[in-house]
């Protein structure tokens, strides 16, 4: 791990949900402390955002939020951050998360959470963006994008070589450990490729 190692956390903001993503987010947060991770987020003030902040916290950690000017007016901002990065809107979000952080960690989470996965998916795929890119599978959440995944893969939508842009982990233990260890995307594979 180098010095001053920096992970992005995307997940939902929603409160309506079963305890066990709650707990895999406090959890991932307070390992990030115990390891000196700086955690980065949305800087969202409820669900699992405030949830996986809040654990880091708890324990010491540095926090950083990354949240769009209309957010903090509508009264969405976690007041605990130690830092909040103000953006003019959710495109400058994400450019500025992905920018900052060493890593994703993605867990659970609603369409926003989807979008912006998606996005780093297409950037790596494109040798844009190179960092780890983990999925947090609490409950089996991700079992069923990950199968839609794997057939775009087996129908020749994707490269085989595609399914390694991003790893899948089971505890927020091995998600960490995933995003620390695994090396940067090879800009030596090819862009573009007739499958």
């Amino acid at each position: 791990m180098k010095k001053d190692t920096t992970i992005a956390v995307y997940c939902a903001s929603s409160t309506q949900i079963d305890d066990c993503y709650f707990k895999d987010a406090r959890r991932l947060g307070q390992l990030m402390a115990g390891q000196g991770v700086t955690l980065v987020n949305g800087a969202g003030n409820m669900g699992l955002m405030a949830e996986s902040a809040n654990g880091c916290i708890e324990k010491g950690g540095r926090t950083i939020g990354v949240i769009p000017t209309f957010m903090i007016k509508e009264g969405w901002c976690h007041d605990g951050m130690a830092e909040i990065i103000e953006t003019a809107d959710m495109h400058e979000r994400q450019a500025k998360m992905a920018e900052i952080s060493d890593a994703g960690i993605f867990l659970p989470g609603g369409c926003g959470t989807f979008a912006e996965l998606m996005e780093l998916i297409v950037w790596k795929q494109l040798g844009l963006y190179l960092k780890p890119i983990v999925l947090l599978n609490t409950n089996g959440y991700y079992d069923a994008l990950l199968h839609t995944m794997s057939q775009a893969i087996s129908q020749n939508f994707m490269r085989p070589v595609h399914a390694d842009i991003w790893c899948v982990a089971e505890t927020p233990e091995e998600a960490l450990k995933m995003a620390l260890e695994t090396p940067l995307w090879d800009t030596s594979i090819r862009r573009f490729a007739k499958i």
